[in-house]
């Protein structure tokens, strides 16, 4: 194969189009999130992930499991729990059954929070989709995504 070869320069095409969508679809939560809320587009998920945690056997996460569910590193996610716990939407504390373990909650507030601006995020994700179907090279990736369920973690 060559780097002119078809197939690349399709799969390298695929993919422009992929991140193309994905970032005008990131950049338009963000603002939303930015102007509605005060809250990244980062802080959000990492709020929406720590909220479905409960209390039966694997219900919380750990720090590498919530860093693979927000796709950051996990001195990033570690960085981003800091700033939400400073601004009180989370809360720290020890493993009960393994001291050396550290797990993170969300706070009242940052359940209302949350509540409040998941019907923002919510129509940003749609706003931006039926902005994007409107390009003929996005499209088919946007029929895709609506179709997609979310991967149930190993």
């Amino acid at each position: 194969m060559t780097a002119t070869d078809p197939a690349l320069t399709a799969l390298a095409q695929g993919w422009c189009a992929l991140s193309l969508l994905h970032g005008r679809i990131e950049a338009h939560i963000e603002r939303a999130l930015q102007v509605g809320h005060d809250l990244s587009v980062r802080e959000y998920s990492l709020l929406d992930v720590l909220s479905r945690q409960h209390d039966g056997d694997g219900g919380h996460l750990q720090m590498k499991q919530v860093a693979d569910a927000v796709v950051l590193s996990q001195s990033a996610t570690t960085r981003l729990v800091t700033r939400l716990e400073d601004r009180g939407l989370l809360e720290r504390y020890l493993c009960p059954t393994d001291r050396r373990g550290i797990y993170t909650n969300v706070t009242e507030a940052g359940l209302k929070l949350l509540e409040e601006a998941r019907p923002t995020n919510d129509a940003a994700l749609r706003e931006a989709l039926d902005e994007a179907a409107k390009n003929p090279d996005l499209a088919p990736l946007v029929q895709a995504v609506q179709t997609l369920k979310a991967p149930v973690p190993a």
